[in-house]
């Protein structure tokens, strides 16, 4: 995934930082030093004037120059070293010090990129998704099927709860192994009754593809119409631009739709956001509360008629997980 000019600015700047940090806290090292013990000022102004004395000696054509010079400087910079030991100091104390050693704070090696600069960006990514936090405890690795019944046939999808989300897990960890080749894009529309594991299994999806390297945008369905909104109305007060993180992110997450307040703003915008996003070969996740039925008459027929004919319509089925939970811990 290539990170858009602004992703690859910020990092960059925090590069920047980094070695402007580093550089003025070597300066306030060495002032310390020259204030306590003139003896290090001395060698480096020793070093300097080797170093111009060199100079001449090269454009006069003694082409010993610089290999006497190499030596010397070794020879004081051994001196310096073994004084900073003896007063305590490690012995790199007046050396330049940098967050990542290989690349020097560049975020480059060779003109390839730093393993650094990949965490960088992962952690960007991260920060920008809405769903840091979250994704620490949400993700395949706490994902358990132990809430999902076995026994009961759910009568509309004829299969047990379990078989069920087995199977949706299946389309989904294929999801995610082919997210870069798809063709078509592939989109997903959960539904169901609350509690039933579609956010926690959006928010694995989520930490996957966020791993990999790709941009992921969460918003509820109140976030995501209230940041639209403030795009109609007042854009002065929207910190980002909608285009670029809306339209443009690699997946869209919108959770929990139908809990916000709908009127026909927020029904022409979902349609925008699904439309836009169809035509850029995005993808996108809904999840919501609504049946079918209850979604049909909500967002109005052009808008189902284009999730019904680009998304896999996934039912989750089963009893309420946050129930099952809390009735787990509260007993004996």
């Amino acid at each position: 995934m290539a990170l858009r000019n602004s992703q690859y600015d910020s990092i960059i700047r925090e590069y920047d930082q980094k070695q402007f940090h580093h550089r003025h806290e070597l300066d306030r090292r060495i002032q310390e030093l020259y204030g306590k013990y003139k003896e290090f000022q001395e060698i480096d102004e020793e070093i300097s004037s080797l170093s111009v004395a060199c100079g001449r000696k090269l454009i006069e054509g003694d082409l010993e120059a610089n290999k006497n010079l190499k030596h010397d400087i070794a020879n004081l910079t051994k001196k310096r070293t073994n004084l900073l030991l003896q007063l305590g100091y490690p012995e790199d104390y007046l050396e330049l010090h940098y967050d990542c050693n290989d690349c020097k704070d560049t975020g480059y090696i060779d003109h390839k990129k730093c393993h650094c600069f990949k965490k960088a960006t992962l952690d960007l990514l991260y920060t920008q998704s809405n769903i840091k936090s979250i994704l620490e405890t949400e993700n395949f690795s706490t994902f358990s099927y132990d809430y999902f019944n076995d026994k009961k046939v759910d009568p509309t999808t004829g299969l047990t709860p379990l078989a069920n989300i087995k199977q949706i897990v299946s389309e989904v960890l294929q999801y995610i192994d082919h997210f870069d080749d798809m063709d078509p894009i592939q989109n997903f529309f959960f539904y169901g009754l609350p509690g039933v594991g579609k956010t926690f299994l959006t928010n694995c999806i989520a930490k996957e593809l966020l791993d990999r390297n790709h941009s992921v945008i969460y918003f509820t369905s109140f976030q995501l119409f209230e940041l639209l909104a403030k795009n109609t109305f007042n854009k002065n007060e929207l910190p980002i631009n909608p285009e670029q993180h809306v339209f443009d992110c690699d997946l869209l997450i919108i959770d929990d739709l139908g809990t916000e307040l709908t009127n026909s703003f927020v029904s022409s915008q979902l349609f925008l956001c699904i439309n836009e996003r169809l035509l850029r070969k995005k993808s996108t996740i809904i999840s919501t509360n609504l049946s079918l039925d209850g979604f049909y008459e909500t967002y109005s027929e052009r808008t189902f008629s284009r999730v019904s004919s680009n998304y896999t319509m996934r039912k989750f089925i089963g009893d309420d997980i946050r129930i099952q939970k809390k009735l787990m811990t509260s007993s004996p």
